[in-house]
């Protein structure tokens, strides 16, 4: 086996899941702790099923930078919430279910056929928060 290279990783995810209206509000509540606190692209809120994702979610889009930060951050501050981390290297479907790092509940992943075996990396999107607290 040939080692991959980090710098194939081009940007990371996180998809925070919450199910039921208690870990809704937990979910929405984190979201505002880490807009304080971090220079990251938050993405909708999704009360409903979109893509591979078995529960409503939201994902937050960060650079390799912030990674170093913000995993451990949301590690102690997550709760009960599961939540997956992964790399953004072109390979999607990899990416979700082979590089991907879980904190909590492990969640199942369906609807694979719409994850990309091989696309372009995706790019940190531009920041949508404006930090105001440290980590």
């Amino acid at each position: 086996m040939t080692p991959r290279q980090i710098a194939e990783v081009a940007s990371y995810h996180a998809h925070i899941y919450f199910e039921g209206p208690a870990q809704r509000a937990h979910a929405m509540e984190l979201r505002e702790r880490i807009a304080e606190r971090f220079s990251v692209a938050l993405g909708r809120v999704h009360d409903k099923l979109v893509g591979p994702h078995v529960r409503p979610m939201y994902q937050v889009s960060f650079d390799i930078a912030t990674f170093a930060s913000f995993v451990p951050w949301l590690m102690l501050n997550r709760g009960d919430l599961a939540v997956l981390v992964h790399p953004n290297t072109g390979r999607e479907l990899a990416d979700h279910i082979a590089q991907g790092l879980w904190m909590g509940e492990v969640l199942p992943l369906t609807n694979l056929d719409m994850l990309q075996a091989e696309t372009v990396a995706e790019e940190p999107r531009t920041p949508n928060t404006a930090p105001t607290l440290t980590p």
